[in-house]
């Protein structure tokens, strides 16, 4: 990882979109990944940093590179409920229903550490018309419908069954 790039990882994490986009601009690696195997493009995606994601994706964004957990950009923004992030990921060609190390994809993190609110029930929604495998189960054999219903996401719940969840 260059000064660079490190100076863009740097301007994710504040969130500073001119800093992003003036060394974007001069060659930084959106896909460059430090020690924790974060990279401009993955942080943008889990912090929610949308406007920064944009420009990671028009400079040629790794829709494949995982996280430290394994994860790609879609996962970790499901998680924490970006939806708008989440909305921007779709539009490309990223894997819906990429497994990460822990056996879990964006669905699955919808259901499991999400909090059952609105923003969740939205994220599910646009990972339903995306495709997402609403069957995909973890590890334990347990479906997001599985996981909304034990942690008492009544809204989930019921989308993903109105979606054939089972």
């Amino acid at each position: 990882m260059t000064e660079r790039d490190r100076a863009l990882l740097d301007a994710t994490r504040r969130n500073d979109i001119e800093a992003a986009r003036r060394l974007i601009a001069d060659g930084a690696d959106v896909n460059a990944q430090d020690e924790g195997r974060d990279s401009a493009f993955l942080l943008a995606g889990a912090e929610g940093r949308l406007e920064i994601l944009k420009l990671t994706l028009a400079a040629g964004a790794d829709l494949a590179s995982t996280n430290r957990y394994g994860g790609t950009a879609l996962i970790p923004a499901c998680h924490h409920g970006h939806v708008e992030t989440v909305r921007e990921l779709l539009k490309t060609a990223i894997d819906v229903n990429h497994v990460n190390r822990l056996g879990w994809t964006a669905l699955l993190e919808v259901a499991i550490l999400g909090d059952g609110s609105a923003r969740y029930v939205e994220i599910a929604d646009l990972l339903i018309g995306r495709g997402a495998d609403l069957n995909l189960a973890d590890r334990e054999g347990l479906t997001p419908l599985a996981h909304a219903r034990q942690r008492r996401h009544e809204a989930l719940a019921a989308r993903l069954e109105k979606a054939g969840a089972r």
